[in-house]
């Protein structure tokens, strides 16, 4: 006769996966919005906001307002993604790095302010050049100060949140709770320990004016911080977190 303890130890059915535990589906969220971030930035970015980066002049004479709308809307994606995994991380490291974890979220939300910041200005240009399409030529002298304004609005706010704030959230923080937590392995956490300071240092170098932004010394920099992130998102997914006392 089989016994109530023998049927709770009776092991799943062949083919039927156990149940995944509340830590592991934190981790998958985690690293899903990760990959959503790396995704909806570089799509923003490279595919979506050239028409503008390559037209100083777009209020006059620009004619790509739906792409651009797209780049606006994927950086709002990009928004609610990086508050996400810095909600969804803290509950894991909050209890073992109260100070660092709160700084965490922090860090994701003055990103997040930047960000949305130069979102206003690429929905500002595109309103302006609707509203002003057809302008004279004394209106469109006008009108060529305020699209340069706004195009180094955005640009500013690029090198401020995701060019220098997230060295210290994704990079220095958030790698530096990896790696004593063991969560992932320390390798990986080294990653975003390296690439955390440099990219602080060439976002500072930006500022000040010693290198030009996009410039090749700023480009080598974020290449760790490029693969931190990436990699983070995806053993996320693929693995999980490791065994650590913290979760304990």
């Amino acid at each position: 006769m089989t016994t109530t303890a023998q049927r709770t130890a009776t092991p799943p059915a062949a083919g039927k996966r156990a149940p995944m535990t509340s830590l592991r589906k934190t981790a998958l969220v985690v690293g899903v919005l990760f990959v959503i971030t790396y995704i909806t930035s570089i799509a923003a970015k490279v595919a979506f906001y050239p028409p503008m980066f390559d037209n100083a002049d777009y209020i006059i004479s620009g004619d790509a307002d739906t792409r651009l709308l797209w780049g606006a809307f994927s950086e709002v994606l990009l928004i609610i993604a990086n508050i996400g995994t810095a909600v969804a991380l803290y509950p894991v490291v909050k209890k073992a790095y109260p100070a660092m974890s709160l700084g965490f979220v922090a860090a994701r939300v003055m990103e997040s302010v930047f960000i949305a910041v130069g979102v206003l200005s690429v929905l500002t240009t595109v309103t302006m050049r609707q509203d002003f399409a057809g302008a004279s030529d004394a209106e469109s002298a006008g009108l060529s100060p305020v699209s340069h304004a706004l195009g180094a609005l955005y640009e500013w706010t690029f090198q401020l949140g995701p060019g220098f704030v997230v060295g210290v959230g994704n990079g220095l923080i958030l790698g530096w709770m990896m790696w004593r937590s063991g969560l992932v392995p320390r390798g990986l956490a080294a990653l975003g320990l390296v690439g955390g300071p440099l990219i602080c240092i060439t976002g500072t170098a930006v500022i000040f004016g010693v290198i030009e932004a996009g410039s090749a010394p700023q480009l080598l920099a974020t290449i760790p911080e490029f693969f931190w992130e990436l990699s983070f998102g995806v053993y996320l997914i693929v693995k999980g977190f490791k065994p650590s006392p913290v979760t304990d």
